[in-house]
Formats: structure tokens, sequence, C-alpha cells
């Protein structure tokens, strides 16, 4: 090979490998911060992006924010991408937990730190984990379900479970399984129809609620649904029945519409999970990551590759009672919007 090409390649691959250095490394002062989400199509993910990039920017951080619009092959084309750019730490919002061990494979070897927000990445090396307690979230919804059941016979439900490629709707049903299982083994309630909604979508939550009722007539009592979003297709389900208000109705995330739902009487209660709080810890403990200061979980998850770090929120079950003093109060709707 000529010397000068030689030479000239020699230059240009330590140059490469310098400026990945630099890009991922160099800026701990000023770190630049990943933010990789399924979607922003809900309510709630405009306001934890809004509240992480706000809290990280108070801390001298940059943000690049990138939305998957609930496609895998994009979200992994878009850690690859925000991995090219140089980020410090990236923190990723899954829409699959499986496929995306792939993405956090590449940035492991790009030597960069990975941290799952509120939902698990599956079969990865993940360097922290944030969540809230997702079990409670179910535990919550199934409990205040139960509370409120018919005695004296056999209650009849119908449960609408979120997407299968998402971990956390599994360990919303884990949560429901503890509370109901028992009760279902005994003979207190019958499960009338149960489906998983595809993609957390509402029309699909409303497809399963009209087969419930196709399948089991309007005798239900209850209806345990694992977001606000499915819940708000359940319950134009049950409105085009003139059922709304006359069934019992879970939720999660204190949607807007879904607390203005709650104080209409449509939807019974949503497990509100303070998100201010959990976006606002993320983004510090994405800057402290940065910048190489240790972490402090309050304990493990299995992934399936390892014993996570983990850092797990409480959780807070609300209905019309207690919509004024937790929702509002924390400033997350005010009580001019809920009107």
């Amino acid at each position: 090979m000529n010397p000068h090409r030689l030479l000239h390649r020699t230059v240009t691959v330590l140059a490469l490998l310098a400026g990945l250095s630099t890009a991922a490394f160099a800026s701990k002062d000023k770190p630049l911060i990943g933010l990789s989400l399924d979607t922003l199509k809900e309510e709630r993910w405009q306001q934890d992006r809004d509240t992480f990039v706000a809290a990280a920017q108070k801390l001298g951080a940059t943000v690049i924010v990138q939305a998957a619009n609930s496609d895998d092959t994009r979200q992994v084309s878009d850690v690859e991408s925000l991995i090219s750019r140089g980020v410090d730490v990236l923190v990723i919002v899954p829409h699959n937990g499986d496929a995306m061990n792939r993405a956090v494979k590449s940035a492991n070897e790009a030597k960069i730190p990975v941290i799952a927000y509120d939902r698990l990445i599956l079969n990865a090396d993940l360097t922290c984990y944030l969540t809230f307690d997702n079990v409670k979230v179910g535990e919550a919804q199934a409990s205040y379900a139960v509370a409120h059941l018919p005695a004296g016979r056999k209650a009849r439900i119908v449960r609408i479970y979120g997407a299968k490629t998402d971990h956390n709707a599994l360990m919303f049903k884990q949560g429901q399984d503890n509370i109901l299982l028992p009760l279902i083994k005994a003979g207190k309630i019958e499960v009338v129809h149960e489906d998983w909604a595809t993609d957390w979508k509402p029309d699909e939550a409303k497809k399963i609620m009209d087969a419930a009722i196709a399948r089991a007539g309007t005798n239900i009592d209850a209806v345990v649904v694992s977001n606000d979003g499915t819940a708000g297709g359940a319950i134009q389900a049950l409105l085009e029945e003139h059922l709304d208000g006359k069934i019992l109705v879970t939720g999660q995330d204190a949607d807007l519409a879904a607390c203005q739902r709650i104080l209409r009487g449509t939807q019974a209660m949503t497990v509100y999970k303070p998100l201010k709080s959990l976006a606002t810890l993320a983004a510090g403990v994405a800057v402290d990551v940065a910048r190489g200061k240790p972490l402090a979980p309050s304990g493990t998850l299995d992934n399936g590759f390892k014993q996570v770090p983990s850092i797990f929120e409480k959780v807070i079950a609300v209905d019309k009672d207690n919509l004024m003093d937790t929702v509002v109060k924390d400033g997350f709707h005010t009580a001019s919007e809920l009107k």
C-alpha cells in the first residue's frame, strides 16, 4: 500500500476514535442527554418530556428528544442516531422492551450508559431503571374495584389490559392478579371477558368492551382497565349502550380527560403517578450518571440479563373524593381545567 495512503488512513481512524471519545465523555460539565420516547401521542408523555427537559436544563444539561410513534424499527434507529451524535447518557422509554435490547447493546459498545425510564428493557445491560411501582398500580386498580363491587352475589367484571409489548402492562396485570385471583378462585368474582389493547389504543379498548357486551350482555359490575386512554375507549363503548356512569371503570395516569370523567361520574378512579417527580428525578439521575456520580437505588429488578439497580416512586389511587387534594394540589391539573 502507498505509505502516504496508509498514513492518511491511520490518521483518519485515530481521529474518529478520538472524536467518539470526546463526544461521549468530554462534556460532563454540560452533559448531552438523549431521550428516546416511544410516543408523544399521549398527554402523559408530553408532560414527561417537558418536565425532564426543563429539569435537565436547570442542571446544565442539553437534551435531544426523539419520539418513535410506537414503531420499534424507528425507535432503534432513533437510539442509533443519538449514539452517533455522541450523547453522554441515553434515557429510553421503549415501545417494546424486548426489541430495544439491540439498541442498548449498541450503546454498551459505545460506552454510553442507558437508563430505562418507566418501562423496563429486557435482557439488556442497563445502568438504571426508574419507574413507579407498577405492581402497586395494578393492585390499586383492582383493590378499588373490589371495594366497590356489590355484596351478596358473584360480581361480573371485564378486564382490559395494556399492550403486550410493554413490560409495564404485565406488571399492572400482576398487581391486579394479586388482588383478583384469590376472589376469582373463591367464586366471588367472574371475569366475563378479557383481552389486551394493542399499543394502548383507545379504539382497541372500545373493541374489547364491545366484544364483552356482545358476549356477556350488560350485566357487568366493573371494568378493570389498565390506563386512562384505554379507559376512555371502554367508556365510549358503554356510552353507546347508555351504560356510562353505571359500571365502574378504573384507569391510570390522571390524564385530564380522565379526571374530567371522574368528576362527571363516568370513570370511577385513576392511579395518579406524580409524573413531575419521576421526570425530575430521572433528569437528575441522568446528569449524575453522565458526570460519573454513584447511584442511590431503592432496589433491583431482574430484566433477564441482570438485577438492574432501580428507583421506585409511589403511586396514589384517586377518585372524586381526593382529586382536588392530589392532582390539583400538586399542580398536575388546575381546578379550572377540570370543569
